[in-house]
């Protein structure tokens, strides 16, 4: 899921170990378009609190920059794009679900399931490889396995935009108390 297609993966190869050396790892990567004007999208985080701020973009850009101009892995020219994944993110990773349980999320499938293709609930961790959702107007927590999801996205709530207040907040606090210690 964290990437689409056969050069997703092949680009995540490349630029995983480029992400994890600056610090940051890749949540997902999505090149896009067609032979002309395509879009390289990198969304990161870093792993010790899940946050990036346009300075952690502005350094991951660089650095996936050398890389992907010295190997050149992208036929025809491409606009790199590297963000934060945003308070109502992608869920990529199995440890995401975990990270966010308790918070509602929508989860699509690559088969039908249960008559469906597509589950809205609240996350309630990882069983295995499975996910586990509350969903709406059911009795019991669903196990979903992680290999049949295609997508997964958490609802914007107000937990969550609470979520991303605290964490940016923090952030503040902690580079506040750098500037007040140099």
């Amino acid at each position: 899921m964290r990437g689409k297609t056969a050069e997703d993966l092949r680009l995540l190869e490349l630029l995983d170990p480029v992400a994890e050396a600056a610090g940051y790892e890749i949540v997902r990567l999505r090149l896009m378009g067609g032979e002309h004007a395509r879009r390289l999208q990198i969304m990161a985080e870093r792993p010790s609190d899940g946050d990036m701020n346009v300075e952690d973009c502005a350094r991951l850009s660089r650095a996936i920059s050398e890389v992907l101009d010295a190997a050149d892995p992208i036929n025809g020219e491409y606009t790199l794009e590297v963000s934060s994944p945003g308070v109502d993110r992608p869920l990529t990773r199995l440890k995401d679900f975990e990270t966010f349980e308790g918070y509602e999320a929508r989860v699509e499938l690559d088969r039908i399931a249960e008559g469906r293709k597509r589950f809205k609930g609240v996350l309630a961790g990882v069983e295995d490889q499975s996910v586990a959702i509350d969903l709406d107007g059911e009795e019991h927590t669903a196990l979903i396995p992680f290999a049949w999801v295609t997508e997964a996205k958490l609802v914007l709530s107000d937990e969550l935009m609470k979520r991303g207040a605290d964490i940016r907040a923090a952030r503040l606090a902690s580079e506040q108390d750098q500037q007040t210690s140099d």
